[in-house]
């Protein structure tokens, strides 16, 4: 992998009403033309994605995005794939023009403080118009960090891009700039993880996935050796190592091999819990695993996939998952699957959510859309937790994580006590 993953960047939403200068102001931050810009408004139909190297603050993704005030004829479309981008957006930018406050920057400002994500003011467009002391008082009650510019001036672009990275990295989330941790503290300097990793057809031709490789770098950049190895070779690969390893992580699919093959002292894991930590809240997605041990017939349960792809055959998340779930409830479940960032918004009719491993997805996104769960009352769990869950070896793949294991032995305890009840 040549380039960091969209999702491990910063996710910079950069937001206002038509022809304010949101592309003209990208163009003038990347250095070049990525986005059409035009006098005509609405030139900008969808969300325009320019990832790039914001040094000293680190690779980030600007999120253009079109006016929230769009009056064309599929404004309504625009205006909504507008407002997913408040989802992913870790940093929301509001360019403006000076003097000119509307209901739409109101719903801007009011959206950056209901999600409690770091505002930053823009105001543009300062050779037409110097912002007046009531103007900026008023953009001052939402953000004290303001950025004057001119985005079609050249020579303030360096005096520009300067201010706005000097408020990002104030604005920085910590878990940006301090990401936890995927793996390596699991780890002591020197020791070994054993990667298992099934070669099967979602598998990408002469390639690892994105969990895969990520596992591996952090295992490396922990100052620890790594040993990668099919699921039918690792028992025999154990008896060959002089010393046990010191963590071994699976595929889910092969999780139940895998707890059979590991002796009892060694840790163990999979891929899709070690991401539910670093890009979630794994307590939370242990606690909402217990649900199913409450579902009913005919219930409603939403499989939520992070990436679009084409369904395999046996696909994890649409045959394997509906699959192990009737069987282990033993009766006929209304399963729905959405794809991509289609998260959909009447949540509260699901009995359950789980969720793949995010690795596709901002850690603020996750989070987000746990919170939105939380919100309507809806359990919500990840694809490694369920499958370990139903496949009865949880507890052994939630022990390197105690505070996950605590969370999910106390709420499986309250759901039992209920049913007996």
């Amino acid at each position: 992998m040549e380039k960091t993953p969209k999702s491990l960047r910063l996710q910079i939403g950069i937001f206002g009403r038509t022809n304010v200068g949101k592309s003209s102001f990208l163009n003038m931050i990347a250095g070049q033309d990525v986005a059409i810009t035009s006098p005509e408004p609405g030139t900008t139909t969808d969300v325009v994605e320019k990832t790039m190297e914001l040094l000293p603050v680190g690779p980030v993704v600007f999120l253009d995005t079109g006016g929230l005030d769009d009056s064309s004829v599929l404004a309504a479309k625009r205006i909504q794939r507008t407002q997913k981008a408040f989802d992913r957006a870790d940093v929301i930018v509001l360019v403006m023009e000076p003097g000119q406050w509307t209901p739409f920057e109101e719903t801007v400002c009011e959206e950056a403080k209901k999600r409690k994500t770091p505002l930053l003011g823009i105001i543009n467009k300062t050779d037409l118009h110097v912002p007046g002391a009531e103007f900026l008082s008023r953009v001052k009650g939402y953000t004290e960090r303001i950025v004057l510019c001119s985005s079609i001036d050249p020579s303030k672009r360096d005096a520009c891009v300067d201010a706005l990275k000097t408020h990002l990295l104030a604005v920085c989330p910590d878990d940006f700039l301090k990401p936890p941790a995927l793996i390596g503290d699991l780890l002591p300097a020197g020791g070994m993880a054993v990667l298992i990793v099934p070669i099967d057809l979602e598998a990408p031709k002469g390639r690892l996935i994105l969990p895969q490789v990520q596992t591996i770098r952090d295992v490396l950049d922990n100052d620890a050796a790594v040993t990668v190895v099919k699921e039918r070779e690792y028992a025999h690969l154990l008896t060959k190592l002089k010393d046990p390893p010191d963590i071994v992580v699976c595929d889910s699919q092969v999780v139940l091999k895998m707890v059979a093959d590991t002796p009892v002292g060694i840790k163990c894991t999979t891929f899709s819990i070690l991401f539910s930590r670093l890009k979630g809240d794994l307590p939370e997605m242990a606690r909402g695993v217990t649900a199913i041990d409450g579902l009913k017939a005919g219930e409603k349960v939403l499989i939520a996939e992070a990436c679009s792809h084409h369904a395999v055959e046996d696909d994890i998340g649409r045959v394997k998952i509906p699959r192990w779930l009737r069987q282990y409830v033993g009766v006929d479940l209304d399963i729905t699957t959405c794809a991509g960032r289609d998260y959909p918004d009447d949540l509260e009719k699901y009995k359950l959510i789980i969720h793949c491993g995010s690795c596709m997805l901002t850690r603020r996104e996750t989070l987000f859309r746990i919170q939105q769960a939380k919100q309507k009352g809806v359990p919500i769990t990840n694809y490694g937790v369920a499958i370990s869950f139903v496949q009865g070896v949880l507890e052994r793949t939630l022990a390197p994580f105690p505070a996950a294991l605590d969370a999910y032995q106390r709420q499986l305890l309250i759901v039992r006590k209920g049913k007996k009840t």
